[in-house]
């Protein structure tokens, strides 16, 4: 499982196993935990994020209104979606 601490590692693996086989964390035992090097990697969908300039694209920015235009409470829902 890939996370930045062991923490989220293991939280992730406690999710699977109760999604995908409804297993019960109680009945879950782990044995060991590793933190790998990039190397050491070997799966496809893990290696293929080792690049040092991976960019992600920024998906619907929302620009700031200015301060007399915002209020407290809206009469109807705010447009998220930006072209």
């Amino acid at each position: 499982y890939r996370d930045v601490t062991i923490n989220g590692a293991v939280g992730q693996m406690y999710m699977e196993m109760a999604g995908r086989h409804r297993a019960h964390p109680n009945t879950i035992q782990i044995i060991n935990t590793a933190t790998l090097k990039d190397d050491e990697c070997k799966r496809d969908h893990v290696t293929e994020m080792h690049g040092a300039g991976l960019k992600y694209p920024v998906i619907r920015k929302v620009p700031m209104q200015s301060k007399k235009y915002r209020t407290t409470f809206k009469a109807k829902r705010p447009n998220t979606f930006v072209h």
